[in-house]
């Protein structure tokens, strides 16, 4: 009942409301095949990619955090976003011919942490949310962070730790910036399973959000405030 319901719910939704739908359930052919449909009738890229994909990788992301998905569903979306965006990319250009951007954002795992996974679907939600990346790897040293933003101007720097052991880097980016003169003008984001609010208010990074949605969510406000 509940599948037959959901079927109906599709059928008769708007374009973008399938388009969330089928990101939020993994379903790339479909969404695919939607995005081109929607392109067809003449939806602009960027309210297929906000009011479509951010919708429903924003939906996936609530239920991640309530524990109703779980990591292999986020990184069947997160591949199912990267397609999307790769598709939607050529159609979202400003007059002059330049890829549209609201801002720009370094990312990256920290010195000594080599994961990356929760980092990855940061950086796919930052891009289909409409930042430019620049995705700096895993195990990436302080300085790399500051070099890379003072470099390509980056309105964010995000620096993700899983690793206990590791979390005292990010106080280290922080200062550096200082250092730098960027920080007044560069919001540092932090994020990461042994990272908290306390923590983030205990090193003077900005923003910490507990997962990719938020962060997201969190780095829009702060482009476009």
């Amino acid at each position: 009942t509940a599948a037959a319901e959901t079927k109906t719910e599709e059928a008769g939704g708007d374009i973008l409301t399938r388009i969330a739908s089928a990101i939020k359930r993994g379903q790339q052919k479909k969404l695919l095949a939607l995005i081109d449909e929607a392109l067809n009738d003449g939806v602009d890229a960027q309210d297929i990619l906000s009011g479509g994909l951010v919708v429903g990788m924003n939906e996936l992301g609530e239920d991640f955090s309530a524990n109703r998905a779980f990591v292999p569903e986020m990184l069947i979306a997160a591949r199912c976003m990267a397609a999307a965006t790769a598709v939607l990319k050529p159609h979202m250009v400003s007059e002059d011919g330049s890829s549209r951007s609201i801002g720009s954002a370094c990312i990256g795992t920290v010195l000594g942490d080599l994961h990356d996974i929760g980092k990855n679907l940061v950086k796919i939600m930052f891009e289909g949310s409409g930042i430019e990346v620049y995705d700096l790897g895993a195990d990436v040293p302080p300085e790399k962070f500051i070099q890379t933003a003072k470099e390509h101007n980056c309105d964010i720097i995000a620096c993700s730790s899983l690793l206990t052991t590791t979390m005292q880097e990010m106080r280290q980016i922080v200062e550096l910036a200082k250092q730098a003169g960027i920080r007044d003008t560069t919001t540092i984001m932090v994020g990461g399973a042994p990272i908290s609010q306390s923590f983030c208010d205990e090193i003077g990074a900005d923003i910490y959000t507990p997962d990719a949605a938020s962060a997201a969510r969190a780095a829009v406000k702060v482009l476009t405030a």
